[in-house]
């Protein structure tokens, strides 16, 4: 009991840990376990484990069998998560040089590392495969700490950030297939007609069953034959008996099988998915917490001294160091990114979760069949992962800044909300060249933002979203735009430092629009704008206009008669090199010093000086 709940407890603080250090959670994971398996016979008085899943095939935690069952069921679980994750219409609107990285820089990286594998360090051709396998995948886990960390230009954090998401279960499912084709050819890795009939029953069996359990599955959501109460739970033994099913099926199957009913259901129209997906995530975490713990545990010291010999450190040094960067460099040769971008991208490439799970699940299975080499993928592959992790870690906020790909400043701007008000100011900061993003729970409102070309988010304000969120990463101004006075004072509250380096705001209160003097500095545009006066004024007057102002009297004149005429809402300065400052409703603290156009929604205001209009509400949303 102690240690099956020591297991559970040094899990969540290992995730804990990962959160207050900003690093990946496999990083101290992996270390726990480490320290309380191997490590720990060193000083224990017995010479023994601190945790010990299996010792002697009879003893342990997991006696017998049990640790295997137990590591293909979780491992199971954790890659439908995953295949949920990979969406159609996110393969469809990668850009050229992400496409390119998830499939010609995989396959480099497949092939080059097996023959590294098989010429270096003297693994049969099946482990060797079954290792570069492995070794493909980044993933999100690992990649979304580190960038969070340090700000990257909008490049290269959005190529990391995709070839991680979709590289993810791309490479389990290469990984699976690899191990599935070994399988299949028996101890000596030998093709026969045999063994390839039964790959190609493993593939019908997996690509069959996993679609029409996942349509059969979305069918009993559609007529609600399962009652609310139990959707997450069903959903789980739902994963089980489609992974133990296949596996009865055509053995063997069953991981194949459940990235393909994770896939096929995560891309087509299914109720309540956003609740499977929330539950399926805290059970991944969950079962990784516990898995890695177990997996590193369960690694000998007599593995360990595998890597002392000089081969596999001189094959990790080669897979950084040589096939990374010619997978990337092949993969972007036509692409718009320099070469310090390229480099950096080519140094950013650590191993994650998926990786280090099926590395033991396969190498435990294949020792138990006694298969050639088979002892060597555990341990080569955690020294992949950890070595990659801590090196870029440790290191991508130096190299970073000695390639000149660290974000100089933070210009971008965060609106919670999207009503038509919101959406008509992005569309004229969009057009003028400002990276922006709009977030709002309306599912409509996120829709009408995304047809009229904006990056829009659906999301809750009160969720942890927006912290894992790497497009906002360049955000430096946000302004809260929403109905609930509530919700703008929290945003204020909660993500000022965050996302407001550069300035927060919010709209004015009704109270404080009759009493402008309880106006605070995070007043936003006017004295008199709250949101039902923004609102109405972008529905009668939905156009945007520039008018040139020269001086900071001139611009103060102008305000006081913008403020008493009404119906226009001054929403901010813009120099001659399209920089944009934030009017706050105390205006007098944004007095220009040099000529500048005041932009302003609303009603014309006729001068002597030109007025142009820049940007119309032309779809009537």
């Amino acid at each position: 009991m102690l240690e099956l709940g020591g297991i559970v407890i040094l899990g969540i603080i290992a995730q804990w840990l990962a959160w207050r250090l900003k690093v990946p959670a496999i990083l101290p994971l992996i270390i726990i376990g480490l320290l309380v398996g191997p490590f720990s016979t060193l000083w224990s008085a017995s010479g023994n484990k601190w945790i010990s899943p299996m010792w002697d095939g009879h003893h342990g935690l997991f006696p017998g069998d049990s640790l295997f069952h137990f590591v293909e069921l979780a491992i199971g679980i954790i890659l439908f998560e995953g295949g949920m994750t990979l969406k159609r219409n996110e393969i469809r609107g990668v850009g050229d040089t992400i496409g390119k990285l998830i499939s010609l820089g995989a396959l480099i990286t497949f092939i080059i590392s097996a023959l590294l594998a098989h010429y270096i360090v003297n693994l049969n051709w099946a482990i060797s495969f079954l290792f570069a396998s492995l070794i493909i995948v980044t993933g999100p886990t690992v990649i979304a700490p580190i960038l969070r960390n340090v700000p990257l230009s909008r490049n290269v954090a959005t190529v990391l950030k995709w070839e991680g998401i979709l590289i993810d279960p791309i490479g389990a499912l290469a990984a699976v297939l690899v191990y599935e084709f070994i399988s299949s050819t028996g101890h000596e890795g030998s093709f026969t007609s045999a063994a390839f009939v039964q790959f190609l029953q493993i593939l019908f069996v997996s690509l069959s069953l996993g679609t029409m359990a996942s349509l059969a599955f979305r069918e009993l959501l559609k007529r609600d034959w399962i009652p609310h109460y139990l959707l997450t739970i069903f959903t789980l033994a739902f994963v089980l008996a489609l992974f133990i099913g296949s596996g009865y099926i055509v053995p063997d199957s069953g991981l194949l099988t459940v990235v393909v009913g994770g896939m096929v259901l995560g891309n087509i129209d299914v109720p309540h998915i956003k609740e499977i997906s929330y539950f399926k995530e805290s059970l991944s975490i969950l079962l990784i917490s516990i898995l890695f713990i177990l997996l590193a545990a369960n690694i000998n010291l007599e593995d360990l001294q595998l890597l002392q010999d000089w081969r596999p450190i001189l094959l990790f040094s080669l897979v950084v160091l040589m096939v990374r960067p010619i997978a990337v460099f092949a993969s972007t040769a036509q692409s718009m990114l320099n070469t310090n971008e390229k480099v950096f991208i080519s140094w950013m490439g650590p191993r994650g979760i998926v990786a280090a799970g099926i590395a033991s699940l396969f190498g435990l299975k294949l020792s138990s069949n006694n298969f050639p080499d088979a002892e060597w993928i555990t341990p080569m592959v955690f020294m992949v992962v950890l070595g990659t992790v801590l090196l870029n870690a440790t290191t991508a906020r130096v190299v970073a800044r000695m390639l000149g790909v660290a974000l100089k400043s933070s210009d971008g701007i965060l609106i919670f909300g999207a009503t038509r008000a919101c959406r008509l100011i992005a569309k004229y900061l969009h057009d003028s060249g400002v990276h922006v993003i709009l977030l709002d729970t309306n599912k409509a409102n996120i829709g009408r933002a995304e047809k009229m070309g904006l990056r829009a988010i659906e999301g809750d304000i009160y969720g942890d979203e927006l912290l894992d969120n790497l497009e906002l990463n360049d955000v430096g101004y946000m302004m809260a735009m929403t109905g609930s006075n509530d919700v703008n004072a929290y945003a204020i509250n909660t993500f000022d430092t965050i996302f407001g380096e550069n300035g927060a705001f919010r709209l004015i209160t009704p109270e404080e629009s009759e009493q402008p003097d309880s106006i605070d500095e995070y007043g936003l545009f006017s004295k008199n704008c709250d949101f039902y006066a923004f609102n109405e004024i972008a529905r009668d007057y939905p156009n945007i206009y520039e008018m040139p102002i020269d001086s900071a009297a001139e611009y103060e004149e102008v305000m006081r008669e913008l403020e008493e005429r009404g119906k226009t809402i001054p929403l901010f300065l813009k120099t001659e090199d399209n920089s944009i400052t934030i009017i706050p409703a105390n205006y007098e603290s944004a007095a220009p010093r040099e000529p500048v156009k005041l932009v302003y929604l609303g009603r014309r205001y006729e001068r002597e000086t030109s007025v142009e209009a820049v940007s119309r509400d032309t779809n009537g949303s």
